[in-house]
């Protein structure tokens, strides 16, 4: 076996053709070693291998600089960099993370989770060269759905001011997550059809130097083709045609479905863990569905991954044109329901809430600014969300809910989240994001309102004495908990809020507390600084109330375990409980 003997990306250039095959042949195996017990992206690293091969095989990692754009597809190159042991054996699978990591590997450039990116943070370590007047190579990597969005297009058309060593791997393989949308894909058609020939060419246009190869996985060609543009003294674009998920027939002929894949066995393909749970992906498309049957202005609006909210290839289908993908391209996405919006459309944009982050300017400028009543759904948004470094979903409350003119609600149960969002999309007047729930599908058997216009205005669970405890969102069970176990070991009765505005305070409601209650507590499922316990803390600041609130510190965490950052936290009925027993003496 080749593949135990390789340390370092040095040990595979000795080797020959035949060798690097069985090589490649070995990674796969790897692989899917680990993909099918832990899971994770499938279909772009199986199709990348042999261009990792060929890339490590003629440049000299680290000091030729390779960056991978979103990391989906650079496990062969953890493999071939030190860590193949996370991928051979089970009890190292902890040791790395589905990304690039810098605190992995010296081989590692930069933590990257996000897409679009490699162009431009490759063009900045190129300028830092030049600046330096160093002469390694610069290596962007990026696949061909990463192109739509916004900073990949922004980096092609700066690349050419480099005038220098600067090259663009464009890995095209026909797939975003789902299938490409957008003009510029027709141009990639056009190139792969040609064999790079045609005159249209979106990269040429750029002002940057191209070539093609036509089977990108063919390590003959790929080898010939890196070693023609090793060392090049101008900016080049290498675009090579791969096919995703190759070598495991079942990702070939379902490239969707297998991009990213849960633990599964490998005979057929289906996946060892299964549930008769209910989901809000599933739940909203089916409500989605209905609403566009009924009502032809109703659309929704997806960023690259329909499936967030449950938008199978089927039922994309069933949607037709009131389903739109628009690719990765988050921020076209929100200006784009803005002006749906604005000439009477019902839009509805819904994504993860990492991917919220970068559309913050649409969201003030674009979207709140004009007070456009466009809907959108933010998923994953809580600490019961990924939790890898680049994926939390624990800074939207502060990022969203501090924008002028937008209605941020937080529903505690589905009958709730879908009350809301009906009255989202049929109210005309305010631009409105809601959080989709995300520590299960949670049935609600008391009344639900169903009009959320009158703004701000909290509601009241249960009434009690002395404690009044704010339970938002997801952290809204934990209140109830909380408030049982006071009940329980104090004797006293809290008053349990459910605030359902995350943009506004029930000024009302909290200067009314102020009569019988003496201590008031906050709990939000995101980061604390800049949100939602901190305004009800600053509305009682010079008053006698007593505030303690409870969220996440700010910081970056990665692959944690929820249980232990919410303890590290002092967010469990027993921390809580010892606080407020200590606030009430």
């Amino acid at each position: 076996m080749y593949l135990e003997k390789i340390n370092n990306p040095e040990d595979i250039k000795t080797m020959d053709n035949n060798q690097l095959k069985i090589l490649a042949s070995e990674i796969r195996d790897a692989l899917m070693n680990r993909l099918s017990k832990k899971g994770g992206h499938f279909g772009p690293n199986f199709g990348m291998v042999e261009a990792i091969i060929a890339l490590h095989y003629v440049f000299n990692s680290p000091i030729d600089k390779i960056v991978y754009d979103v990391s989906h597809q650079s496990y062969p190159h953890k493999i071939l960099t030190g860590r193949k042991d996370a991928y051979l054996y089970e009890e190292h699978f902890k040791d790395v993370s589905g990304y690039t990591n810098p605190e992995e590997s010296k081989h590692d450039f930069f933590n990257i989770g996000h897409t679009s990116t490699s162009i431009s943070l490759a063009s900045g370590l190129a300028k830092a060269r030049d600046l330096k007047k160093d002469k390694e190579n610069v290596i962007a990597v990026i696949g061909d759905g990463s192109l739509s969005g916004g900073e990949a297009l922004e980096g092609l058309d700066f690349a050419s001011e480099l005038e220098s060593n600067f090259i663009i791997i464009v890995n095209d393989n026909d797939m975003s997550i789902a299938e490409n949308h957008g003009g510029l894909y027709k141009n990639l058609k056009e190139l792969r059809d040609s064999k790079g020939k045609t005159s249209c060419n979106l990269f040429k246009a750029m002002n940057l130097d191209y070539i093609y190869v036509e089977d990108g996985n063919n390590l003959e060609e790929l080898i010939k083709t890196f070693k023609s543009v090793k060392d090049i003294d101008h900016p080049i674009v290498v675009h090579i045609n791969t096919q995703k998920g190759k070598g495991y027939k079942i990702a070939e002929e379902n490239k969707e479905n297998w991009h990213w894949c849960m633990p599964f066995d490998i005979k057929t393909g289906k996946t060892k863990i299964t549930s008769d749970f209910e989901d809000y992906g599933t739940l909203t498309a089916n409500y989605l569905l209905e609403k566009m049957k009924n009502d032809e202005k109703v659309v929704t609006v997806v960023a690259g991954v329909p499936t967030n909210i449950g938008f199978t290839k089927e039922k994309r289908e069933i949607a037709g044109k009131q389903f739109v993908d628009v690719g990765i391209a988050e921020e076209h996405a929100v200006a784009f329901v803005s002006g749906i919006a604005k000439n009477g459309g019902k839009p509805i944009f819904a994504t993860h809430s990492s991917f919220m982050q970068r559309t913050y300017d649409q969201l003030s400028q674009d979207l709140c600014i004009n007070k456009n009543p466009a809907t959108i759904l933010v998923n994953t948004a809580s600490i019961y969300g990924m939790n890898d470094v680049t994926h939390l979903g624990i800074y939207d409350i502060a990022m969203m809910s501090n924008i002028p003119n937008l209605v941020y609600l937080a529903p505690t149960s589905k009958e709730e989240y879908f009350s809301m969002l009906d009255w989202s999309i049929e109210q005309n007047t305010y631009p409105v994001a809601i959080r989709i729930p995300c520590n299960g599908v949670i049935s609600y058997k008391k009344t639900i309102d169903k009009d959320y216009s009158n703004l701000n205005k909290y509601k009241v669970e249960e009434k009690g004495s002395k404690i009044a405890i704010l339970a938002l969102g997801d952290f809204f069970q934990l209140g109830e908990e909380i408030s049982s176990a006071i009940k329980k070991e104090i004797g006293i009765t809290p008053t349990l809020i459910n605030p359902r505005y995350i943009t506004g305070i029930d000024k009302e409601l909290l200067e009314n507390l102020k009569k019988n209650h003496s201590v008031v507590i906050t709990l939000e499922d995101g980061i604390l600084e800049g949100g939602f316990g901190e305004k009800i803390a600053r509305f009682y600041g010079i008053t006698n109330m007593k505030v303690k609130n409870y969220g996440i510190k700010k910081g970056f965490y990665d692959r944690f375990i929820v249980e232990e950052l919410l303890k590290e936290n002092g967010i469990s009925v027993e921390q809580i409980l010892k606080d407020v027993k200590e606030m009430i003496k």
